[in-house]
């Protein structure tokens, strides 16, 4: 069945050449001026590479710091105890705890964005896979989310540090800001993004890595963009 498309959506799609890829600040400027929401809506990038998402060795995952933040605020679980569970209250975490968090976990708990866990609490975070997995908010080394320095992480995650991973369809997906974003500041993200994404290209990657940069408003349509 056809999806249903809104009237503005349809208005805002007639003005996207669909077979152009635009200039970056071009087509982030064309992107701002289609009439949306009355909401401050992101700006979400889409990054199809190179890679077979079936081979574990291929997969890309990591974090990265853009220049400008995204403008969103999160909220940022975090596993620790002692001295390095105040740090991370200190730094800004919303939730801290151990065992006690993680059984908070195991019951359904999950109204938080991320997880970060310093190292030697990941004998309590391991268990928690079948629940924060599936939701993208399971930590990981190479994502900076399992670091001795929890306080360090939140701090930097709060500023606009952000997270990603290739999904089924070799896609990486992120928000680089908000619309109200001047187009310059939205394109210093993007450009950051593609490139730190750039020095995670796997060995076994042939061809291509970069294949396909989308980016779109969280209700409006997608444009394709020329990434140098």
């Amino acid at each position: 069945m056809a999806r249903h498309r809104s009237r503005r959506y349809q208005e805002g799609a007639s003005k996207v050449e669909r077979s152009k890829r635009y200039p970056v600040e071009e087509g982030i400027t064309l992107l701002k001026s289609i009439t949306g929401p009355k909401f401050d809506e992101s700006i979400e990038l889409v990054v199809r590479i190179g890679i077979d998402p079936k081979k574990t060795d291929q997969l890309v995952r990591g974090s990265v710091s853009l220049p400008n933040g995204t403008g969103k605020s999160i909220k940022i679980a975090v596993f620790a105890d002692g001295d390095k569970a105040q740090e991370a209250l200190d730094a800004g975490a919303d939730y801290v705890g151990a065992a006690d968090l993680a059984e908070k976990i195991e019951k359904g708990f999950t109204d938080f964005d991320m997880t970060i866990a310093s190292p030697d609490m990941m004998r309590f975070v391991g268990k928690l896979g079948k629940v924060l997995g599936p939701q993208g908010k399971m930590p990981s080394p190479k994502a900076g989310t399992v670091t001795p320095n929890v306080a360090q992480a939140v701090k930097e995650f709060k500023a606009g540090k952000i997270e990603f991973r290739t999904d089924s369809g070799a896609n990486v997906h992120c928000a680089i800001g908000k619309k109200s974003f001047g187009a310059a500041e939205l394109a210093q993200n993007l450009t950051a993004f593609v490139d730190h994404l750039r020095t995670l290209r796997p060995s076994q990657a042939k061809g291509e890595f970069i294949k396909k940069v989308v980016v779109s408003s969280s209700m409006g349509p997608g444009l394709a963009l020329a990434v140098e």
